[in-house]
């Protein structure tokens, strides 16, 4: 419970990073494989191996001992820390990579920039079930040149590829509606089964009502004009897969 606790608090706090008041939710929060604490796992089973050997037996250079028990287990610690730490974060408006132990580095790139993934997969990574990302785009300038130790990688990949085609159709539509688009035929920017940017708005402006003056004139009330697609459909953002 404390080791669990003490990670608790050196846990990166993914959701501090959120643009909230805009909607931003976290799809998916990926920590790296339990296969990268192998290493940090041996080195404790050594260190208690020495100090069960320390305490049993009397031999000599147990300062030296002592010492390297103690090199071992503070290798071992800021290991877990290092890897704990380190996560690669989709959210519906961009992807995130956060890491470091007391200094910290936060990279991020628009979703629509993650246009070509390479989803390497070893014959270990099949057996034990993780895989690297590797990105082909803009993004690996801030960061996401290579992403290792996914654990499960094509529930992953499936995840990113479902959020940049939602994105792709939420943005493609948003810019019909702002930019007036009014052909009668389908101009292939908006959603499946509307034509274009005047059905859109349409779709989801708020009913307009009319209203009487004094003068028996019939006057359309004031609209607030059509609401965003984007913005009407932010809970519908979470990965049920």
């Amino acid at each position: 419970m404390a080791g669990i606790g003490l990670f608790r608090i050196f846990d990166p706090k993914v959701r501090r990073h959120l643009i909230s008041d805009e909607g931003e939710v976290v799809i998916d929060e990926v920590r790296h494989h339990w296969v990268v604490f192998t290493l940090p796992m041996l080195e404790v089973v050594l260190a208690a191996a020495l100090l069960i050997t320390m305490a049993s037996t009397k031999i000599g250079g147990q300062p030296v001992l002592l010492a390297i028990v103690l090199v071992l287990l503070g290798h071992a610690f800021w290991q877990f820390l290092t890897q704990h730490r380190d996560r690669f974060v989709v959210t519906n408006m961009r992807v995130m990579r956060i890491r470091g132990v007391f200094s910290q580095t936060v990279a991020t790139t628009p979703i629509a920039r993650v246009l070509d993934i390479t989803l390497q997969k070893p014959i270990i990574g099949r057996m034990l079930g993780y895989g690297h990302f590797v990105f082909e785009s803009a993004a690996q300038d801030q960061g996401f040149r290579e992403i290792k130790w996914v654990s499960r990688p094509d529930d992953r990949d499936l995840t990113i590829q479902r959020v940049i085609q939602r994105t792709g159709l939420r943005a493609s539509a948003s810019v019909d509606v702002v930019q007036g688009d009014e052909d009668s035929d389908d101009d292939g920017t908006g959603p499946i089964g509307m034509d274009s940017a005047a059905e859109v708005s349409g779709a989801y402006a708020p009913v307009t009502t009319t209203t009487k003056s004094s003068s028996n004139e019939s006057r359309p009330a004031p609209s607030t004009g059509a609401k965003s697609i984007f913005n009407s459909e932010r809970g519908n953002w979470s990965d049920e897969d």
